[in-house]
């Protein structure tokens, strides 16, 4: 396993991210694992070096957190755990999403519970509250800074103009600071290279990009994803515009790349985020461990300056997909 700084807060985290949103209930999404598999594939992530974990409340409403907590017992000390909280976790409670004082506070009173974790090491805004200032939302978060409750607060998917008046307000405030980016990223989604990506390089923050392989659009031939359990099920796979753009030519490339190296397009799609400076740790999520060891064994695999080249050629523009 690699390792590598953070952004700025110094801590050292796996150059591989483990993604907790398939750990749960399958009674929240069909292709979701229960208990005893998602425990293994935790186990596994931490045999392999992995140490750094993400998750949130939302998926499978809360189950995710509780078996992430249950299965870093005895690991807590030498894991990072971030989890995130912004969407309503209640129908019949509104106050449970959003990002007002009181949410912040209650829900993350209710992650650290299920996580079993008296302090989260990142806790992350999940997106932005628009009906929220962000002076209030950031107030809030210094304030889970300063009670040990949260070692560093984060953010997701925004637009990089809302980004910079974050920074800007925690600045002027003299308040705790996003020190990481969870953001929409890959080789069918590039949209984040104009403003976000540049605006984290100067300002030193972490990037953490989540869907490295598109929604396992990157993993497997075009022709071949309806085939599987998600792409059969998952609704939310169709709402980006990975298709669009050049996608399809891409998703070629990448499968002729893979079979170039003796790899499988999974591991090419990564290795290309892994070989992106501004990149600290993509976010993996898998459903077998299998999966999980491919996705470590990408950094191993040095793609040249042409390769990289000859896999982003294709890229178009799309329209900015992942936001609110």
């Amino acid at each position: 396993m690699e390792y590598t700084t953070l952004g700025s807060t110094g801590m050292q985290v796996s150059r591989i991210c483990l993604g907790c949103m398939s750990f749960g209930s399958s009674d929240w999404r069909e292709w979701v694992l229960d208990d005893e598999e998602s425990k293994a594939i935790i186990d596994r992530a931490l045999d392999l070096g992995i140490n750094f974990f993400d998750t949130a409340n939302m998926y499978s409403r809360g189950e995710s957190e509780r078996v992430l907590g249950e299965a870093l017992e005895g690991h807590r000390e030498e894991s990072v755990v971030a989890t995130k909280g912004f969407f309503q976790m209640r129908e019949d409670d509104p106050n449970s999403g959003g990002l007002s004082r009181k949410a912040i506070e209650q829900e993350l009173a209710a992650s650290r519970e299920r996580l079993g974790m008296d302090t989260i090491d990142l806790y992350q805004i999940h997106r932005l509250d628009p009906d929220t200032p962000i002076e209030t939302t950031l107030r809030a978060l210094d304030d889970a800074v300063r009670r040990g409750h949260a070692r560093y607060v984060g953010a997701s998917s925004m637009w990089a103009h809302e980004f910079a008046d974050a920074l800007h307000t925690s600045e002027s405030l003299g308040l705790e600071r996003f020190q990481t980016m969870q953001n929409h990223y890959n080789l069918t989604y590039r949209e984040e290279e104009r403003e976000m990506l540049p605006l984290c390089d100067k300002e030193d923050i972490g990037v953490v990009p989540w869907s490295p392989m598109a929604r396992g659009y990157l993993t497997r031939p075009h022709e071949e994803i309806d085939a599987t359990t998600r792409g059969e099920t998952e609704e939310h796979m169709y709402e980006h515009p990975y298709r669009e753009g050049g996608g399809r030519e891409i998703n070629e490339r990448v499968a002729e790349v893979a079979d170039d190296k003796g790899a499988s397009m999974a591991q090419i799609a990564l290795a290309w985020l892994l070989h992106k400076e501004w990149v600290d740790a993509p976010i993996v999520g898998t459903t077998s461990v299998d999966h999980l060891e491919d996705a470590v064994e990408a950094l191993e695999i040095d793609l040249s300056e042409s390769e990289m080249e000859y896999l982003e050629e294709p890229y178009e523009p799309v329209p900015v997909s992942g936001h609110q």
